[in-house]
């Protein structure tokens, strides 16, 4: 069976088109600068190469519609006709305490998103749009919202539960709820494959390390916590985002700086983190780069960083009892020795011993660990869509 993966962002619509008998990718690729000037479509198809097609592109839509024109193009395209679609599924971000597994998607589910987007409010909006995109596009297709939350629905209200009137949480569901839950899912799943474990024998730190960051404990293949909380902005510092501060230190920039709740937090999602403590950028390449030449705030910014990842796994250790594994992805993750040597310098307490040459290695799974370890050390390039389509397909297959 064929099945076709949506994620829409704000300004991008990210897909991949996979037949799912044997998980092969038949093609993917991404939508660019939606509503601005240069958006384009990068396509891989039936070649090994990029073909980029610019066109402009005001609504996800569009987007979406030129993703379909592109999977049946005669030269390139992968597929004879759309109707060999057989599934559509959507990443969602956030699907509060409802949604604890993927499901299918009905009215009642369009609904429960649509009244998440106040706790979501950059997220859900286009991720609904997508689906009725796609819905309009491929009336009677099965569609999918598999939850960038779900996978943290298994988090005990020890570690979901803020310190708040309880009311609040009744009333409103303020509590942490975790994010890229996907992702965690997914490399903690390859990892158990790869080494030949049972996951649900297995304690797992996950680090999802790029732009955006978070730190996850699966413990018996379940998520028990998570760093980022009732949404993106907690946790680990990140490329724009502060990550956790004293509350405090809002009220104080609202008067001192005279902004609104509103400009502060624009303030705390897009020109603090990495950029802000290191003024120069939210990429962790051009800090290292920096660093090298002696950059003292770039090089300030990296250990922060490390030191917060690191801190995040100490606490997770004790909170799962012990530890089996470590997991490095996402685009620094996978991609940074730098990075993941600084992280793990001091984890030689918790048993977990890095071999620097195996760990010179980009873009690939790989075994980072010395021979000696207690503690396995890994990157896993992540792949959300991949994950996405087992979910629908599941889904699919209890349908028939």
């Amino acid at each position: 069976m064929k099945v076709l993966v949506i994620n829409c962002g704000s300004s991008s619509i990210k897909f991949q088109l996979l037949e799912m008998e044997n998980e092969m990718l038949l093609a993917k690729g991404q939508v660019e600068r939606i509503g601005m000037d240069g958006s384009l479509l990068k396509f891989l198809g039936k070649h090994e190469y990029v073909i980029e097609i610019k066109r402009t592109i005001p609504d996800h839509k569009t987007g979406i519609q030129l993703i379909l024109e592109s999977i049946v193009q005669e030269n390139y395209g992968v597929i004879a006709s759309l109707e060999e679609i057989e599934c559509i599924g959507h990443r969602v971000v956030h699907g509060g305490e409802r949604f604890k597994e993927s499901v299918v998607i009905n009215d009642e589910v369009l609904k429960t998103i649509s009244s998440c987007i106040t706790i979501a409010p950059l997220h859900n909006p286009v991720n609904l749009e997508g689906i009725k995109i796609c819905q309009d596009l491929f009336p009677g297709v099965m569609q999918v919202a598999v939850f960038d939350t779900a996978f943290h629905q298994t988090i005990p209200e020890t570690a979901y539960l803020y310190g708040l009137p309880y009311e609040l949480y009744i009333k409103y569901g303020i509590r942490r709820y975790g994010f890229h839950g996907i992702s965690h899912q997914y490399v903690a799943d390859t990892l158990a494959q790869k080494i030949g474990r049972a996951l649900k024998k297995m304690k797992i730190i996950t680090c999802h390390l790029g732009n955006g960051a978070s730190v996850a404990a699966v413990k018996d293949g379940r998520s028990i916590d998570t760093s980022m909380g009732f949404t993106p902005l907690e946790g680990l510092i990140m490329g724009t985002r502060s990550g956790e501060i004293d509350p405090a230190i809002i009220p104080f920039i609202m008067e001192q700086e005279d902004m609104t709740g509103k400009q502060v937090y624009r303030y705390l999602n897009n020109k603090s983190g990495i950029l802000g403590l290191s003024g120069l950028s939210s990429d962790f390449r051009d800090l290292e780069s920096a660093a090298k030449i002696g950059d003292q705030r770039a090089q300030m910014a990296i250990d922060v960083f490390a030191y917060q990842v690191r801190k995040y796994i100490g606490s997770y250790v004790v909170a799962m009892g012990g530890l089996d594994a470590i997991v490095f992805t996402a685009g620094l993750g996978e991609n940074s020795p730098y990075m993941r040597a600084k992280i793990c310098s001091g984890l030689e307490v918790v048993g977990a011993h890095l071999d620097l040459k195996k760990n010179e290695v980009r873009g690939a799974d790989a075994d980072l660990s010395k021979s000696d370890s207690d503690v396995a050390i890994w990157t896993i390039l992540t792949n959300e869509e991949l994950m996405i389509a087992r979910e629908t397909k599941k889904l699919f297959a209890v349908k028939q």
